[in-house]
């Protein structure tokens, strides 16, 4: 049964239901948890709704960055009758793929798509749980267009604003649900 209101706003609901964890992944970081949303039938779907609307008819295809961003795209695909590509980390996939190393304020990461998974000219919709320092979601753009896609945007449910990531984006329609 679900726990939101249907008048509520996406804001609220997003308050309201996620959990946020004192001091995690580190002391002074307050983590906000999403699981809590995805586990409730009216939030995912509100979430989700909100993401594809801005962006409705415009694309082909979702993309989901590893991990929370699978669950957002494969719903999204799904209530958009579109097709879902998974954004992986280095070494996951089994075929032959494009890859991209990108730079964190904490390290470096790596991202790879299979070079076979869909047409050149496709329309991708990237979805994602959390845009911080932009260095996955750019990734994920750079690898899209090296496989010879165009992005649609970027949705986002939660953008934290100090870390400036929407800066560090090319000129793409990018929606965040929240801003914190």
């Amino acid at each position: 049964m679900s726990l939101v209101a249907e008048n509520e706003s996406i804001i609220d609901l997003l308050d309201r239901l996620c959990a946020v964890v004192p001091d995690y992944p580190s002391p002074g970081i307050s983590f906000k948890d999403l699981t809590p949303v995805f586990a409730d039938p009216t939030g995912l779907r509100r979430i989700v709704d909100e993401l594809i609307a801005p962006f409705a008819g415009t694309f082909d295809l979702v993309a989901g960055l590893e991990a929370r961003g699978f669950v957002l795209a494969a719903a999204a695909a799904y209530a958009s009758d579109t097709g879902m590509l998974t954004i992986r980390k280095a070494g996951k996939l089994p075929r032959e793929t494009f890859r991209d190393d990108y730079s964190l304020e904490y390290g470096s990461g790596s991202l790879e798509i299979h070079r076979d998974e869909f047409e050149p000219g496709t329309r991708v919709l990237v979805l994602d749980d959390v845009l911080a320092t932009g260095g996955t979601v750019g990734s994920a753009l750079r690898l899209l267009e090296l496989a010879g896609a165009q992005v649609a945007g970027i949705g986002v449910v939660l953008e934290l604003e100090e870390l400036n990531g929407r800066a560090q984006l090319p000129e793409t329609k990018l929606v965040s649900l929240q801003k914190v």
